[in-house]
């Protein structure tokens, strides 16, 4: 065993230790908002936040629905060394004059809400005393992509990469990058401007991948940099070299690998142990949709990313001993984020494509005892439904206000016109959504927030995913 899985080992620990015992006092969850970039996190969060707050309509929420929540209220920020995620600014943004959408989560943060609610047994009133504490952490889906790094060496990571961007849809966009490859080499003595040159040509890589709905793109700080911009831990990019290659000493290749296990150790590690690996429920928000219209290696590669953090997840049923030294994910939600650019004729269909996609994954966590469920969900629904009669057919659209700029068959939007939107169907056997079947058939436009018309915004489902995600520790 080595030396660095014993303190990894300590380290998880530790941290289960202490929610163990603030736990024994004060009962509380902590929940993981997990997905990729544009996923929808912070939006999913702060309709959550809102619908708790606020009552909102959540019939599958049973605890609230059978009138057992009594209260729910924010607590002030529980960890000082964290940021409070901005729910009121979210709100404002939302519901202001020009209603936009918040800004994609840039940084680590958080959030406690605490639910008072009447317990049904005996032993749950007396234990819990009908408060329990959700703890809701919110950051960049691309941080997600570098969990897997740990398990890699920097060599490893350098073939793997490499031979990724040597195949379509990643070559026709990797050849700068290659031709500056080519004119360095791993072994001889390093220098810092090569170094430098070489990690701005692969962020421009990632970002051009991005870019066409791509989604395995580590490391995730090199998109998202935020403190560490223009840090040498972010100054370096993959070589040339074997899987299994060892570096000389001084070269620009050791300078590299160097720089890889720094960012694994001081940036990946930290969130893993201190975050990541402290949750005990779990939803993976997952935009298909985007990959579902840009092709079937798109739709590959969001399946691929998504096994690959999947993978890292500490999920099972709990014990004694874990309870204590590290709780397990115990439930695991995967939900189709956006239903509400589709028909709702094509929801179940969502949900049985995205099934498909994260097979293995719901495979491997029933298999270790966690409760998982999938769902196609729109935390804040933007737009309605409607039906439009053209050349003598009937059509299911959804309606609403597409955003300023917005473009469909030439027409281009002015952010204020409402419009019905005929966004095409998913097919009935789902494998024709992985296989590329649908490039380019699906029609979608980003629509505006809706105006707020009761205390809480319309939804798809955010019930079910409620009462999945917590409705067993208020019973």
């Amino acid at each position: 065993m080595k030396l660095s899985d014993v303190i990894d080992g300590g380290r998880l620990a530790a941290g289960g230790f202490r929610d163990f015992a603030v736990g024994l006092a004060s009962p509380n969850l902590r929940l993981g908002v997990t997905g990729l970039s544009r996923a929808g996190k912070t939006v999913f969060i702060t309709a959550l936040i809102q619908s708790l707050l606020k009552g909102g309509r959540l019939p599958a929420f049973t605890a609230m629905s059978s009138g057992r929540v009594n209260r729910v209220f924010l607590e002030p920020q529980p960890d000082d060394n964290l940021p409070r995620f901005r729910f009121e600014d979210h709100i404002e943004a939302l519901t202001g004059a020009d209603r936009r959408w918040p800004n994609s989560t840039r940084r680590i943060s958080q959030l406690r809400l605490t639910i008072e609610y009447s317990p049904k047994g005996f032993f749950a009133r007396h234990l819990s005393g009908g408060r329990l504490h959700i703890v809701i952490v919110d950051y960049p889906g691309e941080w997600l992509l570098d969990l897997p790094l740990m398990q890699m060496s920097y060599a490893e990571w350098s073939a793997a990469t490499l031979a990724a961007s040597r195949k379509e849809p990643r070559l026709s966009h990797a050849k700068d990058w290659h031709a500056h490859l080519q004119s360095l080499d791993a072994a001889a003595p390093a220098h810092e401007s090569e170094a430098i040159a070489a990690s701005q040509l692969f962020t421009k890589y990632l970002a051009s991948c991005r870019a066409v709905s791509l989604s395995a793109l580590p490391p995730g700080r090199f998109l998202m940099p935020g403190d560490y911009a223009g840090s040498p831990l972010l100054a370096f990019a993959p070589l040339d070299v074997a899987a299994d290659a060892q570096l000389p000493n001084g070269s620009l290749g050791a300078l590299m690998e160097r720089r890889y296990r720094s960012y694994v150790n001081r940036i990946v590690k930290p969130f893993f142990f201190g975050h990541f690996a402290r949750l005990d429920r779990q939803i993976v928000l997952v935009d298909a949709l985007h990959p579902f219209n840009a092709g079937a290696s798109a739709v590959q590669d969001l399946q691929m990313a998504l096994a690959q953090i999947l993978v890292c997840f500490r999920q099972g049923a709990n014990s004694l001993v874990s309870n204590v030294f590290g709780r397990r994910i115990d439930r695991i939600l995967f939900a189709a984020a956006k239903a509400d650019l589709l028909h709702h004729a094509s929801h179940d269909r969502l949900e049985v494509i995205l099934r498909l996609i994260v097979e293995a994954a719901v495979a491997r966590a029933e298999f270790s005892g966690a409760a998982v469920d999938v769902a196609a969900i729109a935390a804040i629904r933007s737009t309605r439904e409607a039906r439009v009669t053209q050349k003598g057919e009937p059509l299911d659209c959804i309606a609403g206000t597409p955003e300023k700029g917005e473009t469909i068959g030439g027409q281009v939007f002015d952010g204020k016109t409402e419009a019905a939107i005929f966004p095409g169907d998913l097919p009935e056997n789902p494998r024709h959504a992985l296989d590329g079947s649908l490039e380019g058939h699906l029609k979608f436009v980003r629509f505006r927030p809706p105006l707020l018309k009761h205390a809480t915004f319309p939804h798809i489902r955010l019930d079910r995913a409620i009462e999945f995600l917590i409705g067993d520790r208020l019973s």
